[in-house]
């Protein structure tokens, strides 16, 4: 028995809710996979909080109707699609499908929406090979920690430079 009226409501106004927490948007095709594996895979994302959402295209195409942010991923609705809702850790999220899908080779990433933008594969890799949000924070405050390190060093110096150069002052008055 199909799903009532009443559910397909309920299940776009889910997918609004999820859209709205999330930055970015993968669609895959799922065609092929096994539950244990699609279950493997949103165990995957759910580690770096993404959610694998498995829907309808015509219940993701209401969802984001009208909605200017996720309007291009009507693009890639074909076919066997399952979303990958990326809350925040974007890289870790492509970089964990991109684990699956080499274990699994079943899955085909057809594009992605970011910030109203509709993306090829190319520009979803380049976003993988930024670093994560753990590796910038700890290049900052490397860069930060050398600035004041510096700067200590800089300040001790001071009185120092000026000793030397009142001692070698007054030796050369003395001389």
């Amino acid at each position: 028995m199909g799903k009532t009226l009443e559910d397909k409501k309920e299940a776009v106004t889910q997918l609004k809710h999820l859209l709205s927490e999330s930055q970015l948007a993968l669609v895959i095709d799922y065609k092929g996979l096994t539950v244990a594996e699609i279950t493997d895979l949103r165990k995957r994302l759910r580690a770096q909080d993404t959610v694998c959402k498995v829907t309808k295209n015509t219940l993701m195409r209401i969802a984001v109707d009208g909605d200017e942010r996720w309007q291009p991923l009507t693009e890639f609705l074909s076919d066997s699609s399952a979303f990958l809702l990326v809350k925040e850790n974007m890289g870790g999220a492509i970089k964990a499908y991109q684990d699956f899908q080499k274990v699994t080779k079943k899955t085909e990433l057809r594009g992605g929406v970011f910030e109203g933008q509709a993306l090829r594969e190319a520009d979803i890799k380049a976003i993988s090979d930024l670093p994560s949000k753990d590796q910038l924070m700890a290049q900052v405050a490397g860069a930060i920690n050398g600035v004041t390190t510096k700067i200590a060093l800089g300040v001790k110096e001071v009185p120092g430079s000026l000793a030397r150069a009142i001692k070698a002052i007054s030796e050369q008055e003395a001389a």
